[in-house]
């Protein structure tokens, strides 16, 4: 399945969602790459849009191959394969270092992002976790994890495309699992998108803002 990008992505997955429209649903987009895609499925179901703050831990000399990931929170969470570690010999000076650095930056981004608002509550909601797709996984299945400790009534991920195995992997850590397109033969994410940009933090703090001001009008109507 191809996609022209996030925008048609995100309505694409949103049809797919309509059933949980009535039940309170707070859609929860990894940032960056999925707030385009949570802008378009939070106005579909006249839902809030919140971010989650996640940030992978790349083998150093490979950064785009995931040794793991953190997420902000009250307690952040972090997700380390412990099996690549030691079957690619990363130090643990290395994981002590790259954890705090990307610690740093997920405080830049939640400052700038919320701009001090507290994370919309989410407990006893239905929360739907998006992101523009999956590879390893290792971001989402952070991210899974610290929301349930939020204790949502239902947890749900939907992305428009992942691997497979990923997939099969984070089932166990959702109550309910979507995905438009789960090739064999994933290789790179962009490759499904037409228009798959670098989303910066201008785009990410405007989607924020618009669509929860969007549920802020039709509240007072």
């Amino acid at each position: 399945m191809w996609f022209a990008d996030r925008v048609e992505a995100g309505r694409l997955l949103a049809q797919r969602l309509l059933h949980l429209s009535g039940q309170r649903p707070v859609v929860l987009g990894l940032a960056r790459g999925g707030i385009p895609i949570g802008y378009e499925v939070a106005l579909a179901l006249n839902a809030p849009l919140d971010v989650v703050l996640v940030r992978k831990i790349g083998v150093p000399w490979q950064p785009e191959l995931a040794l793991g990931a953190i997420v902000d929170g009250a307690t952040p969470e972090c997700v380390i394969d412990q099996r690549l570690v030691a079957q690619l010999s990363v130090p643990q000076t290395y994981l002590d270092e790259e954890i705090a650095r990307q610690q740093k930056e997920i405080e830049r981004r939640r400052k700038i992002y919320t701009k001090g608002r507290p994370p919309i509550e989410i407990k006893e909601s239905t929360a739907i976790v998006v992101d523009d797709g999956i590879a390893t996984g290792a971001s989402m299945r952070v991210a899974l994890r610290a929301l349930r400790r939020r204790q949502p009534r239902r947890l749900v991920m939907a992305v428009p495309v992942a691997a497979p195995d990923s997939m099969e992997l984070l089932r166990p850590d959702a109550d309910e699992v979507l995905c438009l397109d789960a090739p064999e033969d994933l290789g790179a994410i962009s490759l499904f998108y037409g228009d798959f940009h670098g989303v910066e933090d201008e785009e990410v703090i405007a989607l924020l803002e618009r669509a929860n001001k969007a549920i802020a009008n039709k509240a007072r109507i």
